[in-house]
C-alpha cells in the first residue's frame, strides 16, 4: 500500500478510535448520572433521528445555518481585507497586532452583554456575535501570512506600480492563500460557536436557542440529542475545512 493510501487509512482509524472513544465515555457518564442527568448515547441518537424528521427542528437550523453563512461571508471579507492591509504595511501592522493578540485572548462572552444592547435581539446581533468571535483569528493569520511572503513578489508589484488594491488582490492573497486558509478554518469554526451561543442567550430562532429551552425546561432527552446534531455538524465542518486546508498545503 503506497503512503498517501496508508495515512488515509491510519486518520480513519484515528477518527473512529475517536467516535467510539467518545461514545464509550458518554455510556460511563450516563451510568455515573443516569438517566435524571444524561441519556444514554443510543437513546440521544434515537431522539435525535426524531428529531429531524419535525418542521421546529428545521425552521430552527434554517435560522442558524442563515446567521451562520451571512457571518461567515462578513467576516471573510472583512477579516481578509484589514489583514491583508496590515501585512503590507508594517507600521499599521505592529500597531494593531498587540491589540489583536490581547483581543483574541479574551473571552468574546464578557463583550456578549455590549452586542446585544448595540444590536438588539435576533438575526443582527447573531451575526454581529458570530462575527466578533471569528474575525478576529482570520486578521491575525493573514497578515502573518502576508509578511511572510517572498520579498520578490511584492518588489514586482511595485515595479509594476500596482495599486493598494490590485496589490492585495493579485499578489498578497494569492500567494499567501494556504496560510490565509488555516485562520479561516480556525475563524469560520469560532464563528459558528458565536452563532450558537448568541442564539443561546439573546434569540428567539435557532437550534442554540431551542437547546437553551430544552435546558430551561430540564428534557434531559431532548438536550442530549441536540448536542449530539450539533457535534456531527461542527465535525463534518471541521473535517471538510481540515482536508481543503491540508489540499492547499500539499500543492506548495
Amino acid at each position: 500500500m503506497s503512503t498517501p493510501k496508508l495515512q488515509k487509512c491510519r486518520n480513519v482509524l484515528d477518527l473512529l478510535l475517536l467516535a467510539v472513544a467518545f461514545v464509550v465515555l458518554w455510556q460511563i457518564f450516563f451510568e455515573i448520572g443516569g438517566s435524571v442527568a444524561l441519556a444514554s448515547p443510543l437513546q440521544a441518537l434515537r431522539n435525535a433521528l426524531d428529531m429531524l424528521g419535525t418542521s421546529s427542528f428545521w425552521d430552527n437550523a434554517k435560522a442558524t445555518l442563515t446567521a451562520f453563512a451571512i457571518a461567515v461571508v462578513v467576516e471573510t471579507v472583512a477579516g481578509l481585507a484589514i489583514g491583508i492591509f496590515l501585512g503590507l504595511h508594517r507600521f499599521a501592522g505592529d500597531l494593531f497586532e498587540p491589540m489583536l493578540a490581547g483581543l483574541y485572548s479574551v473571552p468574546k462572552l464578557m463583550f456578549f452583554p455590549m452586542i446585544t444592547l448595540f444590536f438588539g435581539i435576533g438575526l443582527t446581533s447573531v451575526v454581529a456575535f458570530g462575527v466578533f468571535q471569528g474575525i478576529i483569528s482570520i486578521i491575525l493569520f493573514t497578515m502573518n501570512a502576508v509578511r511572510n511572503l517572498k520579498p520578490v513578489y511584492l518588489k514586482t508589484g511595485r515595479v509594476m506600480n500596482l495599486s493598494t488594491t490590485q496589490m492585495m488582490l493579485t499578489v498578497a492573497l494569492p500567494g499567501a492563500l494556504p496560510e490565509i486558509f488555516t485562520g479561516l478554518r480556525i475563524g469560520i469554526s469560532s464563528c459558528l460557536i458565536g452563532v450558537i451561543l448568541c442564539e443561546m442567550f439573546g434569540s428567539a430562532r435557532g437550534l442554540g436557542f431551542s437547546l437553551m429551552n430544552a435546558m430551561q425546561n430540564n428534557i434531559v432527552i431532548d438536550i442530549a440529542s441536540q448536542t449530539l446534531l450539533l457535534i456531527v455538524f461542527a465535525a463534518a465542518l471541521s473535517g471538510l475545512l481540515m482536508l481543503a486546508d491540508y489540499k492547499l498545503h500539499r500543492r506548495i
